[in-house]
C-alpha cells in the first residue's frame, strides 16, 4: 500500500480519520454526559455510543439497491461526506443553543448511516487495486492504523475536551471525515471511481450471498461468535478491576493499554503472515485469544493477567486482516461489496450482543468468573471449528479417493491437495 500509486496517497486520510474516530471514542459519551438527564444518564449514553455504529446495520439493508455495484472508493467516499456532514451539524447545533440529548442521537445515528458500506468500500478498493498476494498487508495496514488510533485518540480527546469541551472534539472528527472525502476525490483516478456495473440487487443481497456460500457462511458464523464471547469481558474486566484489583482506575488503564500495545504489534506483524494458510491461521487466532485470557479469568497476579492479556492483544490483532483477505479472495465483481457490507453489519452487531449478555452473567456468577466462561467458551468455539474444518478434510479426502480409485482413472492411488476455499460469490 505504500508503494502503490494511489493507495499511498490515500493513507494520510485514512490516518487522519482514524485518529478523530478515536478521539470520538471518548468524547462522544462525554458529551452525552453533559446533554442528559442526570436522574437515567446511563441509559442516554448507552444510547448515544450505540448510535454512533448500530445503525450501521440498518444502512446495509435499506440502502443495498443503490450502492450495490458501485465501486470501492464511491462507498468509502460517500460514507466520509455523509460522516462529516452529520458531525458538523452537532457543533453548529450546539452554537445554536438547539442541542439536546434526543437531536445529538439523531445526529450520531445519521452519521452511521453508512458505516458498514465504508467498510466495504475501503476493503473493496483494496482488493480492486492491490493483487490477491498483497491483500493481507493493505488489510494489516489499515487495521494497524485503527490500532493506533485507539491509543492515541483517547489521549488527544481528553486534551482537547479540557481545552474547549467534548463539541470540540466532534468537530475536529467532522473535519476529518471532509479530509478523507476530498481525499478519495482528487487521490482516486475517475476510472477507479465508476461503477463496477449496473445492478439490481434486493436489499439482503449480501446476506443472501453468504447464507449460499459454505465459505462465506462459515467465516461469518466464526467471526461473530469470536467477537460476541469478547463482548462480556469489556463489561466484565472494569468491574473486575474496581472488586478485586484495587478499586484502580490505573490498573483497568494499565490493562488496556497493554491490550492496545500488543494489538499494535500484532497489527503490524499481520502483514507479514501472507505465506501462512489463513483458514488455519484466523480459527488458531480464536484458540489463541481464549488462552490468553484464562489467567485473568482464574485470578492470576495481576503481573501475569497482563502479561497474558498483552499477548491476548498481539494474537487478536491479525484477525481482522485473516477474515478480510479470506473475504476478498471468495468475492468478486459487483457482488463484493454488498457482501463485505453484510459481514460488517454482522460485526456490528456482535460485540454489542456479547455486551449485553454479560450483564446477565455478571449479575448471576460475578466478574472474574465471566471472565473465565468467555475464555472456555472461546476455546471450545476454536475447537469446534478446528474439528468441522477437520471432518471436512476427512470427507473431501474419502470423497476424492472413491472418485480416482475407479477402474481407468489415471490418478488412481495419488494424494491430492485439500482445498477449502470456494469459487469466489460474482
Amino acid at each position: 500500500m505504500v508503494r502503490h500509486p494511489v493507495l499511498r496517497r490515500l493513507l494520510p486520510g485514512f490516518a487522519l480519520s482514524y485518529v478523530g474516530d478515536g478521539m470520538s471514542l471518548l468524547a462522544v459519551s462525554w458529551l452525552a454526559i453533559q446533554l442528559a438527564p442526570q436522574t437515567n444518564a446511563g441509559i442516554w449514553v448507552a444510547a448515544a455510543v450505540a448510535a454512533y455504529t448500530l445503525p450501521g446495520v440498518l444502512g446495509t439493508v435499506l440502502f443495498s439497491r443503490i450502492l450495490s455495484g458501485r465501486s470501492g472508493a464511491q462507498l468509502a467516499a460517500w460514507d466520509a461526506v455523509l460522516r462529516a456532514v452529520a458531525l458538523a451539524l452537532i457543533p453548529v447545533a450546539y452554537l445554536a443553543g438547539v442541542l439536546d440529548i434526543g437531536l445529538y442521537i439523531v445526529l450520531l445515528g445519521l452519521s452511521a448511516l453508512l458505516r458498514s458500506w465504508g467498510s466495504a468500500g475501503r476493503f473493496t478498493l483494496v482488493a480492486e487495486l492491490l493483487p490477491q498476494e498483497h491483500r493481507l498487508a493493505g488489510n494489516a495496514l489499515i487495521g494497524l492504523l485503527a490500532e493506533a488510533s485507539s491509543l492515541i485518540g483517547p489521549a488527544l480527546a481528553a486534551v482537547v475536551i479540557s481545552l474547549g469541551g467534548p463539541v470540540l472534539v466532534i468537530a475536529i472528527d467532522a473535519g476529518t471525515f471532509a479530509v478523507l472525502a476530498i481525499t478519495y476525490l482528487f487521490a482516486v483516478p475517475k476510472t477507479a471511481r465508476a461503477p463496477l456495473e449496473e445492478r439490481k440487487a434486493s436489499s439482503l443481497a449480501g446476506f443472501a450471498a453468504i447464507w449460499h456460500d459454505r465459505t462465506l457462511l462459515g467465516l461469518s458464523v466464526l467471526t461473530f461468535g469470536f467477537f460476541f464471547l469478547y463482548g462480556p469481558v469489556q463489561v466484565a474486566l472494569p468491574i473486575h478491576a474496581a472488586e478485586a484489583l484495587g478499586n484502580s482506575a490505573g490498573t483497568l488503564a494499565a490493562f488496556w493499554t497493554v491490550f492496545g500495545v500488543g494489538a499494535v504489534l500484532g497489527g503490524f506483524a499481520a502483514g507479514y503472515l501472507r505465506r501462512w494458510r489463513l483458514w488455519p491461521t484466523t480459527i488458531a487466532i480464536v484458540l489463541g485469544w481464549g488462552a490468553a485470557l484464562l489467567p485473568l479469568g482464574l485470578g492470576a497476579p495481576t503481573g501475569v493477567a497482563l502479561a497474558a492479556f498483552a499477548v491476548g492483544g498481539l494474537i487478536w490483532a491479525p484477525f481482522p486482516a485473516t477474515t478480510m483477505a479470506l473475504l476478498q479472495r471468495s468475492t468478486d465483481g459487483a457482488m463484493r461489496a454488498p457482501i463485505l457490507a453484510a459481514y460488517a453489519a454482522i460485526v456490528t452487531l456482535s460485540v454489542p450482543l456479547g455486551t449485553i449478555a454479560g450483564g446477565p452473567l455478571i449479575t448471576s456468577l460475578g466478574a472474574q468468573p465471566t471472565i473465565l466462561v468467555s475464555a472456555a467458551l472461546t476455546l471450545i468455539f476454536g475447537a469446534t471449528a478446528v474439528g468441522i474444518v477437520m471432518l471436512r478434510a476427512y470427507r473431501y479426502k474419502r470423497t476424492d479417493r472413491k472418485d480416482r480409485d475407479q477402474p481407468g482413472d489415471p490418478l488412481h492411488g495419488d494424494d491430492v491437495p485439500v482445498s477449502f476455499d470456494s469459487e469466489p460469490v460474482r
